[in-house]
C-alpha cells in the first residue's frame, strides 16, 4: 500500500469511529507497547579451535611445498589444494557489490559461464545512507548465501576504509567518514556473511584512503587519529564480529608496506586485538617473502604471473631451505589457514550451508536497502512525491536514466540478470495513462589522449569531455517544456568513479551542470535526481532547483526503489553518510593541502575528519553529515537520561519521544552527538556516539530508548597507550543531522 492510500484509509477510519477516540486509543496503545526497544546486538562466532589436534596432525604430514601452497594463490582467486590429505583449495570471490563472475585461472578474463549470474547489491555508500544496522546484516547475510551457492569460502568484503576526501575513487564503495557509523554497519555486515559458513575478508587494512599513488604512498597518521578515526571499524569487526579474514592494503604506513608491517599486522591486529583469522594480501601488494610472513601476512594473492613466482611460493621455499625462515614460522601461518577452513566447514563438518543465488528474496533484499538509501535533499515546492493522477506526460531526461553500473569501472563488478534503471523503474510503476518522453540530454564521453590532473599531480582516471551536443540539449529542453512534469537524472557512474583512480575535481562530468540549468529554465518545476557515490559540486543546482534527490549505484532493484520514492510509495529516509562541501577546499584533506601527497601523504587534519572539521572550524557545508529530508516532519521532545552522573563503566540510557507531525508515515534517524566543553585534550565540536532509525506513523508518537556506553566517550591517550574517559561535563546533542540539533542534555562523569 502506498503512502497516499494509507492516508485515505486513515481518513476513512477517522470518519467511522471519530478522530478523538481513534487518537486516544492509539496513544494508549503507544504508551503500553509502542516503546522502541534497544537495538539488536550483533556478535559473531570466534574461529574454531576444536580441530587443532587434527590440524597439527595434517601439518606434520605436509611437505614444505604443500605448506607454501596454502599460503599463496594458485589461481586468480584460490590457493592450492593438498588432495592427498583432503585439504581443498581456499576459494575466494569479490566482493562488495555482489559475488563476482568466474574468471580464467590465470587472468582477469571472464569465463562467460551461464551459471555465475548474481544479485547486484547497492554499493557501500548506499548501504551506509540507510543508517540501518539491520539492513547491513541483511546485506551481509544475503550476499553470504550467494557466496556459498557459488561454492566459495571467502568473500572479499566489506570495504570499510574511512572516506577522507570527497575525490576518493572508492568513496562509492566505502561506507562513511565517521568511525562510529562505520563500525555499527560493518559488524552486522560481517556477522551476516559469516552466518553462512563463509569468511568475510574485511578490507583494506588500513589507512587506504586514496587511490592516487596507492601502490607505494607512505601514509603518516598520528596515533590519536589512527586509533579514533581510521581503526575503530576494523577493531570492531575483529572483537565483535570475529571476522575470519583481513585484507592487507597496497600502501605503506609509517614507512613499511602494509602487507609486511609488523606493527599493524602482528603487534596491533594479532596481539593487541586478538585477531585469529588470516591476513590476505590485496592483489599484488606483497614485496617480500620472509619479511612479509614474519610481519604477519598469511596468504599472498596477486595479478597474473606464474604462481610459483609469488613471494610466498618458490622464493619462500628457497628461503626455508637456506635457513632464513623456520618451519615453526611457516607452520604457524598454515595453521591459521586451516583453522579458517574448519571454521567455514570446507573441512571437517558435513553440514555446511548450501546457500542460494539470484533469488527473488535476494532481489527484495537489494530493493529494501536501496529504498531506504535514497536521500531527499530539497523539496521546497512539495513537487515530491509525484502524483500520477495529476500528470498525463512526464519528461525523463539524462543519460543516467538509462545507465547500468553493475559491471562499470576498474575493479570488482557483478554479472547480473537484473538491473532496473531509473527509466525502467518509472515505466514499471507509472500507469499507462502517463506518457513518458525520454531525452538523453548529455553523452558519456572521455578523452583518448588527456590525463586527469589535480594541481601538479597526474591521476590515472579518465578525463571527461564536457561539451554538450546542441541537438541533445534541444531535445531535452523541448521535452521539459512540453511535459506536465520533468525529472532529470544526472550525477556520475562507475566508469568515472572507480578503483585505481581518484577524481581531479568536484565538478559534474559531461557538461551536466549546464544542461540542468537549461532544463530548469525551461521548466522550473523539474525534479533533479543525482545518482553518484561521492560528493559533487552541486551548489548552484541546489540553489536553482526546487526538488533535489540523491541516489546511489543502487543495485539490481535500484530503479524500482527510486521510482517508489519519487512516486510516494516509499517515504525517503536516507541520510548522508558524508559531508557535502560547498567547495573542495573546505574539506579537511584539501584545506590542509595534504592530499594526495607524492611519495608521502601526511594526514594533517588529525582527528578532524569529515563533519568534525566543518563543525569545529565553523565552515558551512552544502549539506551536512547525517542530513536527509522526508515527506513528513518529525519532532523530538521529552528527552532525558536515566541519571545525571555516571562512572566509566556505566551506560547512559536515553529516552525521548519522537512524533510524526506531518501527513505521511515515515522513518527518522535519531542521531546522538557528544561534546566535551573545556576538554584538556583536542576535541571535535561534536562526535556521533549513538543513533537509531525508527518508524512513526502520521499523527503518532513513539517512546524511544537509546543506550550509549560511557566508554564510547573515551579518547586515546598516546602517552599511556590507553583509552581514557575524561571526567567532567558532557553535552549530548540529539538531532537528525550534525547541524540540526533539536534537543540537548547535560551529564557529569565522575573521576
Amino acid at each position: 500500500m502506498n503512502i497516499r492510500s494509507k492516508i485515505v484509509s486513515l481518513a476513512c477510519l477517522v470518519l467511522i469511529i471519530g478522530l478523538s477516540s481513534c487518537k486516544k486509543e492509539k496513544q494508549s496503545e503507544i504508551d503500553n507497547i509502542g516503546q522502541i526497544s534497544k537495538q539488536k546486538i550483533y556478535k559473531g562466532k570466534p574461529i574454531s579451535k576444536d580441530f587443532d589436534s587434527k590440524i597439527d596432525s595434517l601439518i606434520a604430514e605436509m611437505t614444505l611445498e604443500e605448506k607454501t601452497g596454502l599460503l599463496h594463490g594458485n589461481s586468480m582467486f584460490a590457493t592450492k589444494a593438498v588432495e592427498r590429505l583432503g585439504i581443498p583449495e581456499l576459494k575466494m570471490a569479490d566482493g562488495p557489490l555482489g559475488v563476482r563472475e568466474e574468471l580464467e585461472k590465470d587472468s582477469w578474463t571472464p569465463l562467460g559461464l551461464e551459471d555465475d549470474y548474481a544479485t547486484y547489491y547497492p554499493a557501500g555508500a548506499g548501504l551506509s545512507a540507510t543508517w540501518n544496522p539491520e539492513l547491513a546484516y541483511t546485506f551481509g547475510n544475503s550476499v553470504g548465501e550467494e557466496t556459498r551457492a557459488r561454492g566459495k569460502d571467502v568473500l572479499l568484503s566489506p570495504a570499510i576504509n574511512i572516506i577522507r576526501t570527497p575525490l576518493g575513487g572508492r568513496t562509492y564503495e566505502y561506507f562513511t567518514e565517521d568511525p562510529f557509523l562505520n563500525k555499527k554497519l560493518a559488524v552486522p555486515f560481517v556477522v551476516g556473511i559469516q552466518d553462512n559458513d563463509v569468511a568475510a575478508c574485511v578490507k583494506h587494512f588500513a589507512a587506504n584512503n586514496q587511490e592516487t599513488h596507492r601502490d607505494y604512498v607512505n601514509v603518516k597518521i598520528a596515533e590519536r587519529p589512527l586509533r579514533e578515526i581510521y581503526l575503530p571499524a576494523f577493531e570492531a569487526t575483529v572483537k565483535e564480529a570475529h571476522a575470519y579474514a583481513m585484507m592487507g592494503a597496497y600502501n605503506k604506513f609509517r614507512g613499511e608496506y602494509l602487507c609486511e608491517n609488523d606493527f599493524m599486522l602482528n603487534q596491533l591486529l594479532k596481539e593487541e586485538w586478538g585477531f585469529e583469522g588470516v591476513v590476505i594480501s590485496d592483489w599484488a601488494a606483497v614485496h617480500s617473502s620472509v619479511n612479509s610472513l614474519k610481519s604477519g601476512l598469511d596468504i599472498e594473492m596477486g595479478t597474473p604471473k606464474d604462481f610459483d613466482e609469488y613471494f610466498l611460493a618458490q622464493p619462500l621455499i628457497d628461503s626455508a631451505k637456506a635457513g632464513k625462515i623456520s618451519d615453526t614460522e611457516i607452520d604457524k601461518h598454515v595453521k591459521r589457514v586451516l583453522r579458517v577452513m574448519y571454521s567455514v566447514k570446507s573441512m571437517g563438518s558435513g553440514d555446511r550451508k548450501e546457500g542460494s543465488i539470484s533469488t527473488e528474496a535476494h532481489f527484495k533484499n537489494a530493493y529494501n536497502i536501496a529504498a531506504e538509501s535514497v536521500v531527499l535533499l530539497k523539496n521546497d515546492k512539495n513537487l515530491l512525491p509525484l502524483d500520477p493522477s495529476e500528470i498525463k506526460s512526464l519528461a525523463v531526461i539524462g543519460d543516467n536514466a538509462n545507465k547500468k553500473n553493475a559491471l562499470g569501472g576498474f575493479g570488482a563488478g557483478v554479472k547480473t540478470k537484473r538491473e532496473i534503471t531509473p527509466l525502467e523503474g518509472l515505466k514499471n510503476r507509472l500507469p499507462e495513462s502517463v506518457n513518458i518522453k525520454f531525452a538523453q540530454g548529455y553523452e558519456e564521453k572521455y578523452s583518448k589522449t588527456e590525463k586527469a590532473k589535480l594541481g601538479d599531480v597526474t591521476l590515472n582516471g579518465p578525463v571527461t569531455i564536457d561539451e554538450l551536443d546542441p541537438k541533445l540539449v534541444e531535445e531535452a529542453v523541448e521535452a521539459a517544456k512540453n511535459a506536465d512534469a520533468a525529472i532529470i537524472f544526472a550525477g556520475s557512474n562507475r566508469d568515472y568513479e572507480t578503483e585505481a583512480s581518484d577524481r581531479a575535481s568536484l565538478e559534474l562530468p559531461f557538461g551536466q551542470e549546464e544542461l540542468i540549468k537549461k532544463v530548469l529554465e525551461a521548466n522550473p518545476n523539474t525534479i533533479v535526481v543525482m545518482i553518484a557515490g561521492a560528493p559533487y559540486n552541486i551548489d548552484e543546482i541546489s540553489q536553482k532547483s526546487s526538488a533535489l534527490v540523491w541516489s546511489w549505484f543502487n543495485g539490481s532493484e535500484g530503479g524500482n526503489a527510486l521510482a517508489d520514492v519519487l512516486l510516494g510509495d516509499v517515504n525517503p529516509s536516507g541520510k548522508l553518510p558524508w559531508t557535502m562541501p560547498k567547495k573542495l577546499e573546505d574539506s579537511p584533506a584539501h584545506a590542509t593541502n595534504s592530499f594526495p601527497g607524492d611519495k608521502t601523504v601526511s594526514y594533517d587534519e588529525g582527528i578532524l575528519v569529515g563533519y568534525r572539521w566543518f563543525d569545529t572550524k565553523d565552515i558551512a557545508p552544502l549539506y551536512p553529515f547525517g542530513y536527509g529530508l522526508s515527506y513528513t516532519d518529525f519532532a523530538i521532545s521529552e528527552a532525558k537520561t536515566n541519571k545525571k552522573t555516571f562512572t566509566d563503566n556505566d551506560t547512559i540510557k536515553l529516552n525521548l519521544k519522537v512524533s510524526n507531525i506531518g501527513e505521511f508515515d515515515g522513518k527518522e534517524v535519531i542521531q546522538v552527538y557528544a561534546s566535551k566543553p573545556n576538554s584538556k585534550v583536542e576535541r571535535a565540536d561534536k562526535e556521533l556516539k549513538a543513533f537509531k532509525k525508527i518508524e512513526v506513523n502520521t499523527g503518532e508518537s513513539v517512546s524511544v530508548d537509546i543506550e550509549l556506553p560511557i566508554k564510547e566517550l573515551a579518547y586515546y591517550k598516546v602517552s599511556s597507550k590507553q583509552w581514557v574517559v575524561e571526567p567532567g561535563t558532557y553535552q549530548l546533542k540529539l538531532g537528525n543531522s550534525s547541524r540540526n540539533i533539536m534537543s540537548e542534555l547535560e551529564i557529569q562523569i565522575q573521576e
